[in-house]
């Protein structure tokens, strides 16, 4: 499996890609990686470059104030823009990315295409929740607003995604609205709530954001802009909660002797909540697998980012959403009707 890796894209990239990605090799035997970026700053982060680790050289790449299309169409040789060139021209088997969102769904688009059936794809990340099973949040930025049918969509490709690649039977699909009430929200809640309601899915209703980390569902469904808010404020919530108890447990000799008997716990306590180690959100409804990484990844996060790519290609989700699009087309015409 080949995975093509854009090393610019990221707020600190090339060095933590280029660790993510060793150790990401250095885990999956079956994992070959191809890396677009300037080599010169790449090498200087490697000391003995592995055999299933190929190095395609670029000076250019997509800053993260670039205008997504202009900057696809006008850098061709961007580490991002060869980096999903090498998935349509089948050299790679995925893509990720740490870069500019709204440049990497664009050369999505223009290169890999949009599924047939599906209007627009969704950034779809795997967030925790309290016991460990995680639920998948669509869309949290692929696009800032949303058609009723979008939604429905979304949801549509959640329930293939948790049923194929997680193995839930009949997974649980939510509403992210600000009240539980079916006419709670906005004009387009409103109308997403009558669709999910008349679709087969299994629809449990509305979920507000302070229940999503209990997991009332295992696939919940919003605009791109309110999952974009509510994915970083979980983020910055985890991240200033971890910082409170790590300076909380080394403020004086008791504490740190405590620390040292509960290190344990707290290392599993992060693992189920760090997003670091949930990896990015993939693209939904494109032809093939491209994954966006967190712009803040470290080392970890990318290798998880790394791990998620993997997974997409092995459980064949982009082709599974493919199959089931003609379903997910006349289940919304139904609905439309």
């Amino acid at each position: 499996m080949k995975l093509a890796v854009d090393a610019m894209g990221g707020d600190h990239a090339p060095e933590s890609v280029v660790s993510g990605c060793l150790k990401a090799l250095s885990t999956y035997s079956d994992l070959e990686i191809i890396l677009y970026g300037d080599k010169q700053m790449i090498d200087s982060f490697i000391d003995d470059q592995p055999d299933r680790l190929t190095i395609h050289h670029t000076d250019e790449k997509i800053e993260a104030d670039d205008v997504p299309t202009r900057a696809v169409r006008r850098k061709k040789q961007a580490s991002m823009v060869l980096a999903v060139q090498a998935v349509k021209n089948e050299d790679a088997d995925a893509a990720v990315s740490a870069g500019n969102t709204g440049a990497l769904m664009t050369a999505g688009l223009l290169m890999i295409g949009r599924t047939e059936g599906i209007e627009r794809p969704a950034l779809a990340p795997m967030l925790p929740t309290m016991d460990g099973s995680g639920f998948l949040l669509l869309d949290v930025g692929a696009n800032m607003e949303a058609k009723p049918s979008q939604l429905l969509q979304y949801a549509q490709m959640g329930d293939v995604y948790m049923r194929n690649v997680r193995g839930i039977e009949r997974p649980r699909i939510g509403l992210l609205n600000v009240g539980d009430e079916a006419g709670k929200g906005t004009e387009l809640t409103k109308a997403v709530y009558d669709l999910l309601s008349s679709s087969e899915l299994n629809f449990v209703g509305n979920v507000e954001a302070r229940d999503l980390l209990d997991g009332p569902a295992d696939v919940v469904v919003c605009d791109g802009f309110t999952g974009n808010v509510v994915l970083k404020t979980i983020e910055g919530t985890a991240m200033s909660l971890f910082g409170l108890i790590r300076k909380e447990l080394t403020s004086s000799l008791k504490t740190k002797l405590a620390a040292g008997v509960l290190k344990p716990s707290f290392k599993q306590i992060k693992a189920k909540m760090d997003y670091a180690e949930y990896g990015g959100a993939g693209l939904f409804g494109l032809n093939a697998p491209v994954i966006k990484a967190h712009g803040s990844s470290d080392a970890q996060a990318y290798f998880s980012a790394l791990r998620q790519a993997r997974t997409l290609v092995l459980e064949n989700v982009a082709d599974t959403i493919k199959e089931n699009a003609a379903v997910i087309d006349k289940e919304e015409d139904t609905a439309d009707e």
